[in-house]
């Protein structure tokens, strides 16, 4: 089956789930359109109840829904509570804020005579949302909640490792109120992708996923004229300037690379450091990595995950070879990891210069790449050396040196003396091979929705 529950930490399979038929599929589209219908005219007050009421669900329910995350996926059992509530807090504000993200404009004109012209925000149909496993709800809100507000529907298309949590969404969805058909999700098999998209009562496709499977979706979309949007994954650098607090940057660095096994798309992938703290940085960053403890995702003295599965571990360790075969320098740090489950050894790699190809690739999981900068631009350089554009960190004493520094980083989201982490209100996205589309705030919520002008003009007024 390809929809199956695989304990990352055992590897014992624990569920089978079997594709969706195209039956399935155009009854869930017809479905969602009946649907689509009466929720579009549905009011902004009305809708917030439902939010209000999944985010009250996933919060009284917070261990049910966080231990499913981590036997489908692996992640740290405190690490799913905070991504239980991070979804809570995104249904919460589109309740508070859909409303007014979505108000008329009126807009101004030079002469009172040409009209008086209103931009209006409606919703356009059916958005279907294909979705990662790095994050079992948050990927799944992050979408649902601003699209459900603005009146549109939803198809979910999970990744296949989640069987589980996919379905949990069914029914959370219908326990918060929300009318039949509005959300679904299915176990689509590939060709179902096309079939979805190409149906005209489906207005786009919200994808976060790998740079590969980006390339064919919006390939899909843009054949079938359809909206899209694209997160795919990152590189994100980590830049240690030579003011920083080098030992609080050390350690953020530690989080920053390996929370969620580091299997984050924002997580700090290329260590960017100053030669004058060089030393003293990777002292320390080797000394915390050390200090990781691998082990049961479950147990609260557990400090790193395994990987989500054993084919992520192995594929990671391919990747890894084939970067040394290029030159690459790489160093076991950290304690031993069990042999059993899809745990991945800490590795440290380096000798990444211009000719090494390694350098552009995204490795998911605790492999950090180390870079050392003889100064600021040449940090800003290395950082910009990437396919990739999602996030990044500063680090410096000097705020506004750490904002001048952000603003010359090519990408769609800095952050200064802190590692890059998700928040409900604040956008999310990137530029370049990292994708395309904004998720989140009045961004998000504006992505899958008709931008109308109507403008009252005078009947005698000149053409």
């Amino acid at each position: 089956m390809a929809y199956a529950s695989t304990n990352p930490y055992t590897n014992e399979v624990v569920a089978t789930f079997p594709d969706a038929t195209d039956a399935e599929v155009q009854a869930a589209l017809s479905e969602a359109h009946a649907a689509f219908e009466s929720w579009r005219d549905t009011s902004f007050a009305d809708r917030a109840k439902v939010m209000n009421a999944a985010a009250s669900i996933l919060r009284r329910d917070i261990d049910k829904y966080a231990r499913l995350g981590t036997l489908e996926m692996g992640k740290l059992f405190e690490e799913s509570k905070k991504e239980v509530i991070l979804s809570a807090e995104i249904f919460e504000y589109y309740a508070s804020h859909a409303e007014d993200l979505l108000k008329p404009e009126i807009l101004p004109v030079a002469n009172p005579a040409e009209g008086k012209p209103v931009l209006v925000h409606e919703p356009l149909g059916i958005v279907l949302a294909i979705e990662p496993w790095n994050f079992p709800f948050y990927q799944v809100v992050r979408i649902i909640a601003p699209q459900l507000s603005v009146g549109n529907a939803v198809l979910l298309k999970h990744a296949s490792n989640l069987p589980q949590c996919a379905a949990a969404f069914d029914t959370l969805m219908a326990e918060a109120g929300l009318p039949k058909g509005l959300f679904r999700n299915l176990y689509a098999a590939r060709p179902h992708t096309a079939m979805i998209l190409n149906d005209p009562r489906v207005c786009g496709v919200a994808l976060t996923g790998s740079e590969g499977a980006g390339t064919v979706i919006a390939g899909i979309a843009g054949k079938a004229l359809k909206k899209a949007t694209m997160e795919l994954g990152g590189a994100d650098a980590f830049i240690v300037l030579d003011d920083a607090d080098v030992e609080k940057a050390a350690r953020w660095a530690v989080i920053g690379r390996h929370w969620n096994a580091g299997q984050v798309c924002v997580s700090a992938k290329r260590l960017i450091v100053a030669d004058a703290v060089y030393d003293q940085f990777l002292a320390l960053y080797k000394e915390g990595v050390a200090a990781l403890k691998a082990g049961d995702p479950m147990d609260p003295t557990t400090t790193l995950a395994p990987l989500s599965s054993q084919a992520a571990a192995d594929d990671l360790r391919d990747q890894v070879t084939r970067a040394m075969d290029l030159g690459a320098k790489v160093e076991i740090i950290g304690a031993p990891v069990p042999g059993q489950g899809a745990f991945f050894q800490p590795l440290l790699m380096s000798n990444l210069d211009e000719k090494n190809a390694a350098r552009h690739w995204e490795f998911f999981g605790p492999v950090t790449q180390i870079y050392r900068a003889k100064d600021e631009a040449d940090a800003i350089r290395i950082a910009n050396d990437s396919p990739y554009g999602l996030g990044g960190s500063v680090f410096t004493k000097d705020e506004a040196r750490g904002a001048r520094v952000a603003r010359a980083i090519r990408t769609g989201m800095v952050f200064i003396n802190h590692p890059l982490s998700p928040k409900a209100d604040l956008p999310f996205g990137g530029i370049k091979n990292s994708g395309y589309g904004r998720e989140l705030i009045g961004l998000g919520i504006k992505e899958f929705i008709n931008h109308k002008l109507i403008n009252v003009v005078d009947i005698d007024a000149a053409f």
